[in-house]
């Protein structure tokens, strides 16, 4: 149901691009240079998790409102503590007089996490010229950011001298459609099959109606299926996939202990690799992890796949080392 990589290489800055397939929609895990992404793909974000505002994690929010000008967008953005206020800063930044005669709307809504006060949210809207529009104070909070019916995303608060936050995007269930069982029973691929996922994730009634519609060499085809014929025949529902999102993080017990609660059983796991081994005091001085202590994470996790990201440039032309040392760790 989606796809996910880096957006930049190892030594680029941070960001991972979430795409679901068959709909205009995808997540970022933080805000590094997105120039590498196409403005079509960009333009499907909906959601934004950003782990902190250390520069190379968020200098592409300013891309990302270029883009968005101008067009009916609704962004929802979750940060750390004080993230509203940086957010209102950035936008402050720039002269907003012309906006209030633009048509279409682009809206923020940005939600801060906090360990000591709770979470609240305020909105930013492009026909007030981003005027900051507070929802409310404090509020309770659990690891729990967005709770749709086809995915949620959690959150762990990690240390990196400043709270750092790491992710998982875990599928409710994985829906695979049996694409020659599909055109046995005379149907073809297209958008429609996700009005059949959504119902077979969120329970529908196997007598839902479904008006499958596809284009082939002969045109325009429909026709009308129940959601339980379409189960019974063509789907095949196993566990849903999760991914987990680690960078910027000092290698402590608490923080070992956050990752692995967050990111057990993770499909992939994104997690930063900035230094060698032998570089592990400065590691320590930076508040990162090395190669080792990143596969050694993702083992402990039970990831079946590692992503190394975020290497130092001190490494340049001998990046091998890096991945070298942190796939021999999470193979233990």
């Amino acid at each position: 149901m989606f796809s996910v990589s880096l957006v930049n290489d190892p030594f680029g800055d941070p960001a991972v691009f979430l795409e679901f397939k068959h709909r205009r929609r995808a997540i970022l895990f933080d805000l590094g240079d997105l120039h590498p992404l196409p403005a079509r793909k960009i333009l499907k974000v909906d959601y934004v998790f950003v782990s902190h505002t250390h520069m190379d994690h968020f200098i592409g929010f300013d891309h990302l409102v270029r883009l968005c000008l101008g067009r009916d967008r609704r962004i929802s953005l979750f940060g750390p503590p004080g993230f509203i206020d940086q957010v209102q800063r950035r936008l402050g930044a720039y002269s907003w007089n012309l906006v209030l005669h633009y048509t279409n709307d682009f809206v923020f809504t940005v939600t801060e996490t906090d360990p000591g006060r709770g979470r609240r949210r305020a909105l930013f809207q492009c026909r007030t010229g981003f005027v900051r529009e507070d929802e409310g104070g404090w509020e309770a909070d659990d690891d729990v950011l967005v709770d749709e019916g086809l995915f949620l995303v959690r959150r762990a608060f990690l240390d990196h001298k400043i709270p750092s936050l790491a992710f998982s995007f875990e599928e409710r269930q994985h829906v695979n459609i049996k694409k020659n069982v599909l055109r046995e029973m005379g149907f073809d691929t297209g958008p429609w099959l996700n009005e059949v996922k959504e119902g077979i994730v969120k329970g529908y009634p196997p007598e839902t109606p479904i008006l499958a519609r596809w284009r082939d060499e002969g045109g325009v085809k429909e026709r009308e299926v129940t959601l339980g014929e379409i189960r019974r025949q063509a789907v095949k529902v196993t566990p849903g996939r999760r991914v987990a999102y680690v960078t910027d993080a000092l290698y402590s017990p608490d923080n070992v202990e956050r990752i692995t609660a967050l990111a057990g059983g993770a499909e992939i796991l994104f997690i930063e690799t900035v230094f060698l081994h032998e570089d592990r005091r400065r590691a320590a001085e930076t508040y990162h992890l090395t190669a080792r202590q990143a596969g050694e994470i993702a083992r402990l996790c039970g990831a079946k796949r590692m992503v190394p990201f975020h290497f130092s440039p001190k490494y340049k032309g001998s990046e091998d080392l890096l991945v070298r040392e942190a796939l021999a760790a999470f193979a233990g």
